[in-house]
């Protein structure tokens, strides 16, 4: 056995600037500070450390401190088998997430997510997106601390997507930097000297004033996601123009049934409803409906498939 005093400090690549506090003590008290092979070049710079002698060596000397990256490294190995302590560095569990995505995504990891695209990707982000908005709507916390993963699942994927583009990479951390930025700038009453904010409806405002500073845009539609469903584009446009005055009357004007839904859908978007999750409500009703009436008709021995209209209003719930 070695003496107490010699110390394992492990860093992981994923932190490898980061120590926790507790080893700085022993970090200073050192006779010796080596680095282990599979410790980052930085790292290993920075602590100003000597390459780790051979573990036969190193388990001789006292009163030493060897930084690794992980406890398989040999010199890390041999010291820990020998008893000295172990400070770790606690690896938060975004960070672990995206080593996880890296691993998955690099040679040796898993074949189907090393083929897929930004492209073949979008599908699975509108589905999680909406099995998230399900759950939201449901109440239901454990499908929700799910959905919100498997969201953060194609963030992180997109991300690691995007750090392969020979032209134009950028990663996880351009992506976090960027969000940061944005909330600051778009939250001077929180994070500089800007005019007070006293509702949420002012902030709103002040939001949507300040994105269309920064993004120069020419038209008020501008921005607006054409992709998203209908309703919900419907919805949005018609927020967005009745905050710069457009009347209503300019609405599209015809009788066709997408017309008139263009136009229910924009009006109520501007009377502080959500068409889309209103509707998504009254849809989700009116199949609870149907599943009731269908069960009630099988309980009398009658199946669902041969019911004619009134049927149908016989077994309909009140």
């Amino acid at each position: 056995m070695i003496p107490a005093s010699a110390t394992v400090v492990l860093a992981p690549s994923a932190l490898p600037a980061v120590l926790p506090a507790a080893a700085w003590p022993a970090l200073r008290s050192a006779e010796v500070v080596y680095a282990a092979a599979d410790l980052p070049g930085p790292a290993r710079a920075a602590l100003d450390a000597k390459p780790a002698p051979e573990p036969s060596e190193l388990v001789r000397q006292r009163n030493v401190v060897l930084v690794a990256a992980t406890p398989d490294d040999p010199a890390a190995a041999a010291l820990i088998t020998a008893g000295a302590r172990v400070i770790d560095t606690p690896v938060p569990e975004l960070v672990r997430a995206a080593e996880v995505m890296d691993r998955l995504r690099s040679p040796g990891g898993c074949p189907w997510d090393a083929e897929q695209t930004h492209s073949s990707l979008r599908q699975y982000l509108v589905e999680e997106t909406y099995e998230l908005l399900d759950a939201i709507e449901e109440g239901d916390r454990a499908a929700m601390r799910e959905e919100l993963g498997d969201v953060l699942l194609q963030v992180l994927f997109h991300a690691r997507v995007a750090a392969e583009d020979p032209a134009d990479p950028f990663g996880i951390d351009v992506v976090a930097a960027e969000l940061v930025d944005k909330l600051v700038s778009r939250h001077p009453h929180v994070f500089g000297t800007g005019e007070t904010v006293h509702t949420a409806e002012h902030q709103q405002v002040r939001w949507e004033e300040l994105k269309q500073s920064e993004k120069r845009r020419e038209s008020i539609v501008d921005g607006v996601a054409l992709g998203q469903p209908a309703t919900a584009l419907a919805g949005k446009l018609g927020h967005r123009t009745g905050r710069a005055g457009v009347p209503l009357d300019l609405f599209p004007g015809g009788t066709s049934e997408a017309e008139k839904l263009f136009r229910i859908a924009a009006a109520a978007r501007r009377g502080g409803t959500d068409p889309e999750g209103e509707l998504r409500a009254v849809a989700k009703r009116f199949a609870l409906d149907v599943r009731t009436a269908e069960a009630a008709a099988r309980a009398d021995g009658v199946e669902p498939a041969m019911l004619e209209a009134d049927g149908w209003r016989h077994y309909w719930p009140t």
